[in-house]
């Protein structure tokens, strides 16, 4: 049985500590309810846009929001583009859609590949593994970077991974390392023709998702990938060049990539939620998270981003909204300890409540 080899290194040890703290924050944080779908949607959004620009997507995100929300019509673009983000969409409802699975299964896999390259390739690929050899070019130079396996060893390196996922040994490692361990074979196998990358992180978002770190679905890997792309592409290329053999590679290089990638990305995430619950004792002292209506959330975004705001400036957030619902909305925030007023006149200004 393929068992992972890799050390548990300092670097390592931290970033998952630092999941660990953002998890706690982000699930506990008074004002999540309300803030639920723009944080879920923001991260579908991310996921679906760079993780299909770091294949060569060339839709800038606001297509990709359009692609998002069903409205692809509306986005003049090549029809490939448009297709990968409304695959990366099917993908994730389909992630999202799953319950409790007990067994990552080889048909589970070759389903995810099918959505993810639906119209993209023949028929006879999706959904399918390779029946010829790749390569990895370096697309700057040319220069073959990486060979994956041969075709033939595919199926038993897939289920030498699914069998490890699956098993005892595999199911006392910590999650995180789980979903590491799971997109960086299947990058490394590249068990498919095309969209291996995307379904190597969606198999790895699903192992999250599925082992208790979805985190609200508040995050995406794929942007950090994204922006820190010679970073990520690289580690994986490092690790991949090390041995011929599989078994052989030390995982820890990639492993440091991939756990840092979560720890940034929950980090930034727990800031937001922490500022915006203002106080995780409100929840304790009222006993229930707070609740904010859809006006409110656009207030308390201008404070979030400017850490105060008069009523000039608050009639500028919700310029079709009159100054009496305006100023019904501010005391309703007062009301539940979220923001405070200085000062009485004209010249109030209201500030996030420390």
């Amino acid at each position: 049985m393929y068992v992972p080899k890799y050390t548990i290194t300092t670097s390592v040890l931290k970033n998952i500590g630092l999941v660990e703290a953002a998890k706690e924050v982000i699930e506990n944080a008074p004002l999540v309810p309300a803030w639920e779908a723009k944080f879920r949607g923001e991260a579908r959004l991310k996921a679906a846009h760079y993780g299909t620009a770091l294949e060569g997507n060339d839709l800038t995100f606001n297509e990709a929001k359009a692609v998002m929300e069903g409205r692809e019509s509306e986005v003049v673009a090549r029809e490939r583009d448009v297709q990968e983000v409304i695959n990366y969409r099917s993908v994730l409802d389909f992630i999202e859609g799953l319950k409790d699975v007990n067994n990552y299964t080889k048909d589970l896999l070759l389903q995810m590949h099918g959505l993810v390259v639906e119209k993209l390739v023949a028929r006879e690929q999706t959904g399918q593994y390779r029946s010829s050899q790749v390569v990895l070019k370096n697309s700057v130079t040319g220069e073959i970077g990486f060979r994956p396996p041969q075709a033939a060893e595919v199926p038993f390196l897939v289920d030498e991974l699914l069998r490890w996922l699956n098993g005892e040994y595999g199911k006392k490692e910590h999650p995180v390392l789980r979903a590491g361990v799971t997109h960086y074979v299947l990058a490394a196998v590249h068990p498919f023709i095309e969209g291996n990358g995307r379904t190597a992180r969606a198999l790895a978002t699903l192992v999250l998702f599925n082992e208790g770190y979805d985190i609200k679905r508040f995050f995406a890997l794929e942007e950090y990938f994204d922006k820190h792309a010679e970073e990520y592409f690289g580690s994986l290329m490092t690790v991949s060049n090390q041995s011929p053999m599989l078994e052989d590679r030390d995982l820890t290089p990639w492993l440091e990539v991939f756990t840092q990638a979560l720890a940034m990305e929950l980090t930034r995430i727990k800031e937001q939620v922490r500022e915006l619950s203002v106080d995780i004792k409100i929840k304790e002292q009222r006993g229930m998270q707070v609740s904010l209506s859809e006006r409110q959330m656009k207030l308390m975004e201008y404070l979030h981003s400017n850490g105060e705001m008069s009523m000039r400036e608050a009639k500028g957030v919700l310029a079709m909204v009159s100054e009496d619902t305006i100023l019904r909305d501010l005391k309703d925030l007062m009301d539940k300890q979220v923001i405070d007023k200085r000062g009485s006149t004209k010249s109030a200004r209201y500030v996030l409540k420390k």
